[in-house]
């Protein structure tokens, strides 16, 4: 499903003409450094210092960190959804595209994702709240129309469908203790091997339809 397209209301009024790219360098740099240090952690210095502009311009184009840090997470779960798509079809397929763009990719968005759902669980709109929703009750109703056009188990609830294979999929991403112990342990350690692994796995659970 395509991330939303409404209006994002953590930043504030535009700023002057020509200065597009500070506020660029500014999401950049807080983009690394939530990813790193997540949203107490970060420092408004730091983020400043590596977007090569002052704390004040920081401040004027967004209210605060906790601002800055929904904005940047409202942009990269719609680069998360456009490098991910889902093929209710082909979950093995889904599977090894999360598993690519998670642990390969970028292992920085699972971070990113990460320290939101730690610092954020509980408040009243955490950031990305709606476009989470929207993203996943729209894949919930892709799986329950394949399961009416025969192409899904029916007996599986969509939602726990959907909650298996992204977890079965950023496995390696989220337990990364595990996956040292793997590159020294494993019979083949390599990252193939464990894209190979996961995709199987959801394979079993749920056979991709061949036409």
């Amino acid at each position: 499903m395509p991330p939303s397209t409404t209006t994002d209301p953590t930043s504030e009024p535009a700023a002057p003409e020509g200065a597009d790219s500070t506020r660029e360098r500014i999401v950049a740099a807080a983009t690394d450094e939530f990813a790193r240090h997540g949203i107490a952690g970060a420092r408004v210095d730091r983020i400043a210092r590596q977007a090569r502009t002052s704390k004040e311009r920081v401040y004027a184009y967004f209210r605060g960190k906790e601002a800055l840090y929904a904005h940047v997470s409202l942009r990269e779960l719609a680069r998360v959804a456009e490098a991910t798509p889902m093929d209710p079809a082909d979950l093995p397929g889904y599977a090894g595209r999360l598993f690519d763009h998670f642990t390969i990719a970028r292992p920085d968005h699972h971070r990113l994702i990460t320290w939101g759902r730690l610092e954020l669980a509980g408040t009243a709109d955490p950031a990305g709240a709606d476009t989470i929703r929207e993203t996943v009750a729209g894949k919930i109703d892709q799986l329950r129309e394949a399961q009416r056009a025969g192409q899904l188990d029916p007996s599986w609830d969509p939602v726990d469908v959907l909650a298996l294979v992204n977890q079965i999929a950023t496995t390696w991403a989220a337990q990364t203790e595990i996956g040292a112990v793997a590159a020294e342990q494993a019979t083949d350690p390599s990252p193939t091997a464990r894209r190979a692994a996961l995709v199987a796995a959801v394979e079993r659970l749920f056979p991709r339809v061949t036409p």
